[in-house]
């Protein structure tokens, strides 16, 4: 499975996240609770203090930094 299949089937709902999009199972998986369109920071950096984030064919990082401010970067 390529990354595009597994951003296509996970974004409609028919893949779990936790089988990773080369069909790798992720011990890293984890729900993070939503509310009213909204998610918690100290949900996202439970485990540390960097985040990677796939948008289309694009990778981001999302970082908190040591005085507790977010800087996203690609």
């Amino acid at each position: 499975m390529t990354k595009q299949e597994y951003l296509r089937a996970s974004w409609s709902g028919d893949q779990s996240p936790a089988d990773g999009w080369m069909g790798r199972s992720s011990a890293a998986a984890r729900a993070i609770p939503m509310v009213d369109a909204q998610l918690d920071s100290r949900d996202l950096f439970a485990a540390g203090r960097l985040i990677t984030i796939a948008h289309g064919d694009q990778t981001y990082q999302l970082r908190l930094t040591a005085q507790n401010k977010l800087i996203l970067t690609k």
